[in-house]
C-alpha cells in the first residue's frame, strides 16, 4: 500500500470524471504499488509513466469495480499493458482484505476507505462468476465485456449462492475459485489479441471429448468495433491432483537410485505403465486437436516454404547464440566430462549446420497443428490414477504471435523427452549418496533409464495414433523431425543453464550430443 490518500468529492460510481485524482493515482500511487506486485514484469527496466488507458466498469453489489487497463511506458522498448481491476471498500464496511491487496487509502465522497485490487473483493468476485454464469454482457462506451459460458460449466442452479476465494499462490496471473469447482484465471499482462491458453482450452473442450484437461468453463473478453479481441480472463473446472509428473517422477527416480547405490538396476512395471499413459494421454491430445474441417486457427497446414525458413532460422540464430555463449565460458567449466560435451559440441557445428539445412530442402509431407508449445512434465497434474495437462499458454518467451505457429505435435513430444532427461539427470547430478560413485557408472545408468523411457513414451505415443496418420508421413520423417526438435530444445536449455545453473551445463550438452550421434548414424 502507498502512503499516499486519494481524495475526491466525487461519489465513486462516477470517479471516473475525477480526472484530477486519476492525475494523482497514476503518478503516485501505481509506480509504487505496482512494482510491488508478483505479476508485473517489468521491474527491472526503467519506467517513465503509468497511464490508465481504460477503466471499465462492472457493477458490484451496491457499487462498481474498474477493470483498469494500465499502459507502462519505458524509456527504451515495447510499452506493455496490465490489468488491474480497482474497487473502492469505505471503512463502515470493515471487509477484511489481505495487506498486498491494498492500493492506497481514499477519501471519496466524505468516506473514509481503502482503494483495493478488486479481485480480494468479494463482492467483485461475485460479480464475474454472476456473468459467466449467465453468459450476460457489460456494454462500456464503444465497446462491451463479452462473457462466454463454455462446455465445462456443470449447469448447476446458477442464482444459488457460491463461495469465492483468491488462490494464494503468486504468480505472472492471478487466480479465483469458486466453490471449488471452478477456478478464473485473470490474465495480467495483456496482449492485443486472444490469449492462446483460452483459444486451445476452448477448442478441446467445444470440439472434441478429450477429458484430460480442466475444461473450458468460460471466458472474458474485451471487444471493441475494428480493434482486435483482448482476452481478460477464463474460467475452468476445478481438477483434483496429487502433485505434478516432475515431483512424480522424481520420487520414482528415488527408488532408481537406492537400486543404484545397491549396484543394481531396477525400474518398477508401474512406472513404464505411467510413461505409456501419459504418453497416450499427449496422443489423445493431439488427436483433438487434429481437425480437417476447422477454421483456419485450427485447421491443419503444411511444412510449407514458410514455416520452413521459420524453423531454420529460428533454430540456426539460436545456435549461433549458443556457440558463442560456450566459446567465451568455455574456460570456466572445471569438470572434465562437461568440458568433453561442450568440445563435441563445438566440433560438430558444421555437421549440425549441414542437418538444419536440410529443414529448407528435405520433402516433407507430415502435417502441421496447433500445439500445446511448452510441454514437460511440470505441465502435467497427477491425479490418483490419471493425468491432467495443464498451461496452454505456450512458450513464455514467445510472441503471442508465434505462440500461435502451428508445428508438428513431435515438438510438444520433444520437450516431454527433454524433461524425462532432465529428470534422471538432475538427479543423478544433485543426490548425495551417488556423488561418490564412479562417473561412467552414473552416465551410463542414467543413458540407460532415458532410453528405455523415451523408447517406452515414444512406442505407445505413435500407437495411439495408430498407422498410417496425416501427422506423420512415415519413420524417416518422425526421426528427423524429432532430432531437429529435440535439438533445438537442448540448445535453448544450454544457455539458461550457462547464465543461471552452470553446475548444470552437462545436462544439456549431454542432449545436444545425443542428437549429434544419431546424426551421424544418419551420415554413416
Amino acid at each position: 500500500m502507498t502512503t499516499t490518500s486519494l481524495i475526491s468529492k466525487s461519489a465513486w460510481e462516477n470517479i471516473k470524471s475525477d480526472k484530477e485524482l486519476f492525475k494523482s493515482f497514476e503518478e503516485s500511487v501505481l509506480p509504487p504499488y505496482i512494482n510491488t506486485c508478483r505479476w508485473f514484469a517489468g521491474k527491472a527496466r526503467t519506467q517513465e509513466a503509468f497511464r490508465v488507458k481504460v477503466a471499465l466498469e462492472i457493477p458490484i453489489k451496491e457499487s462498481i469495480a474498474l477493470l483498469m487497463i494500465i499502459e507502462v511506458v519505458y524509456d527504451d522498448g515495447e510499452k506493455e499493458n496490465y490489468l488491474l481491476p480497482v474497487s473502492f471498500i469505505d471503512s463502515a464496511q470493515n471487509k477484511d482484505i489481505t495487506a498486498k491487496g491494498i492500493i492506497s487509502l481514499a477519501y471519496i465522497n466524505d468516506k473514509r476507505g481503502i482503494i483495493v485490487d478488486a479481485i480480494y473483493d468479494e463482492r467483485f468476485q461475485q460479480a464475474l462468476f454472476y456473468h459467466l454464469a449467465h453468459a450476460e454482457n457489460i456494454s462500456q462506451k464503444e465497446s462491451k465485456i463479452e462473457f462466454n459460458r463454455g462446455k465445462g460449466f456443470l449447469g448447476e442452479d446458477i442464482n444459488a449462492p457460491i463461495s469465492s476465494r483468491v488462490l494464494p499462490v503468486d504468480s505472472s496471473n492471478s487466480a479465483i475459485v469458486f466453490g471449488d469447482k471452478y477456478f478464473l484465471k485473470l490474465y495480467r499482462k495483456l496482449f492485443t489479441q486472444t490469449n492462446p491458453e483460452v483459444d486451445m482450452v476452448e477448442f478441446i473442450t467445444e470440439n472434441s471429448d478429450f477429458a484430460y484437461i480442466p475444461a473450458f468453463a468460460g471466458s472474458l473478453v474485451w471487444k471493441k468495433e475494428k480493434e482486435a479481441d483482448i482476452t481478460l480472463g477464463m474460467m475452468q473446472r476445478m481438477v483434483e491432483n496429487q502433485a505434478d509428473s516432475w515431483v512424480q517422477t522424481g520420487e520414482q527416480l528415488n527408488e532408481f537410485v537406492e537400486a543404484f547405490v545397491d549396484k543394481s538396476f531396477s525400474i518398477k512395471e508401474e512406472v513404464f505403465d505411467q510413461v505409456e499413459l501419459l504418453a497416450k494421454r499427449t496422443a489423445e491430445m493431439h488427436i483433438a486437436l487434429y481437425a480437417p474441417n476447422a477454421g483456419v486457427m485450427f485447421a491443419p497446414v503444411s511444412f510449407d516454404d514458410e514455416y520452413r525458413k521459420f524453423l531454420y532460422k529460428r533454430l540456426s540464430d539460436l545456435l549461433d547464440r549458443r556457440y558463442n555463449l560456450l566459446i567465451e565460458n568455455y574456460t570456466k567449466i572445471t569438470d572434465l566430462v562437461t568440458r568433453k560435451l561442450a568440445w563435441d559440441f563445438m566440433e560438430a557445428k558444421e555437421l549440425i549446420d549441414e542437418f538444419a539445412n536440410e529443414i529448407l530442402t528435405r520433402p516433407i509431407e507430415s502435417q502441421r497443428i496447433r500445439i500445446h508449445g511448452d510441454y514437460h512434465l511440470g505441465q502435467v497434474l497427477a491425479t490418483q490414477n490419471d493425468y491432467i495437462i495443464i498451461d496452454f499458454e505456450g512458450e513464455p518467451e514467445s510472441s503471442i504471435a508465434d505462440r500461435k505457429i502451428k508445428h508438428s505435435p513431435l515438438k510438444d513430444v520433444a520437450g516431454m523427452i527433454r524433461s524425462y532427461h532432465y529428470a534422471i539427470s538432475a538427479k543423478m547430478l544433485n543426490e548425495s549418496v551417488v556423488s561418490t560413485a564412479d562417473p561412467h557408472r552414473i552416465q551410463t545408468a542414467s543413458d540407460r533409464w532415458y532410453k528405455l523411457i523415451q523408447q517406452t513414451y515414444m512406442e505407445k505415443y505413435l500407437e495411439t495414433f495408430g498407422s498410417p496418420h496425416p501427422l506423420f508421413k512415415n519413420n524417416n520423417e518422425i526421426n528427423f523431425l524429432m532430432l531437429i526438435y529435440l535439438l533445438e530444445k537442448a540448445v535453448y536449455e544450454l544457455g539458461y543453464e550457462i547464465s543461471y545453473r552452470p553446475d548444470w551445463v552437462k545436462i544439456p550438452l549431454k542432449g545436444i550430443v545425443n542428437v549429434i550421434r544419431e546424426i551421424e548414424k544418419l551420415k554413416m
